[in-house]
């Protein structure tokens, strides 16, 4: 279930289409960057639905090739999913999933933000966003939070650093409210928030975040992973029972749900 202003699929739906146009038009991804000032890895990353089309790329691409007026259609839902092209896999995967089980440890996830929390972090974004930008993004990640209330429920669980919940991302204020926001959540009967204690001396998420997935009906799982330098799947063992059994680990070392709310509380009575 993703109910945003735009369709979840639509960046790989606009690529197959650009693809299917300039192979008709028969114009090689070169030429086809050339005209639209791109380089032909960033026309590549278009078609494969990694990269959003931005500026005047749809409207020189549709007349180059011929479309129509096809392309620009099509582009309309890409810049209306409020999300960036490689997320798209993701959320397809995440509106869908039995299980949903998240480590975070700089910031509360999208799936616990509220909205002024949400738009603090598209403003901290490098390079900046534009005002439209924002205002999608922020649309596409509370929607996101629907998942927690669909039939059959998901069974929806974090593990997050104390430092998440400290960190004045928007001011005192902002993150007052959100976490307000998050302890709401928290008192979903599918959802456990647990935090991690800032003052143990090691635990079993150090080598950084990922978020699990139990696919529909609980017959496979998955592993996300973000980071700087992109992300990626695991399917496959041993990888995948690997990090699932490294959660299973972490939140036995973290606070349980019911103390993990009540300092989630504290900090929130002294913002």
């Amino acid at each position: 279930m993703y109910n945003g202003n735009g369709t979840p699929g639509a960046a790989k739906a606009f690529g197959r289409l650009l693809r299917f146009y300039r192979e008709r038009a028969k114009v090689t991804l070169e030429v086809l960057g050339k005209h639209t000032s791109y380089s032909k890895s960033q026309v590549a990353m278009i078609e494969r639905g990694e990269r959003k089309p931005k500026g005047h790329f749809v409207q020189i691409a549709d007349a180059v090739l011929g479309a129509d007026g096809a392309l620009l259609e099509v582009a309309k839902e890409v810049t209306a999913s409020g999300v960036a092209a490689w997320f798209e896999d993701y959320l397809l995967e995440e509106a869908k999933a039995a299980g949903i089980h998240m480590y975070a440890n700089h910031v509360i996830p999208g799936l616990l933000q509220s909205k002024r929390y949400a738009e603090a972090i598209f403003r901290c974004a490098v390079p900046a966003l534009d005002e439209d930008e924002i205002e999608s993004g922020v649309a596409a990640r509370l929607a996101r939070q629907q998942v927690y209330h669909r039939t059959p429920r998901p069974h929806v669980t974090f593990v997050l650093e104390k430092i998440a919940f400290t960190r004045p991302i928007g001011g005192p204020d902002v993150l007052k409210e959100c976490l307000l926001h998050l302890l709401d959540i928290a008192r979903l009967p599918n959802v456990e928030i647990q935090v991690m204690p800032e003052d143990r001396h090691t635990h079993a998420g150090l080598s950084g975040p990922f978020v699990l997935l139990e696919t529909a009906k609980r017959q496979g799982q998955l592993v996300y992973v973000e980071g700087q330098g992109g992300r990626y799947f695991l399917s496959e063992q041993p990888d995948l029972g690997d990090v699932f059994a490294r959660y299973g680990t972490m939140r036995a070392q973290a606070l349980s749900p019911e103390v993990s709310a009540q300092l989630i509380e504290q900090v929130a009575e002294k913002l």
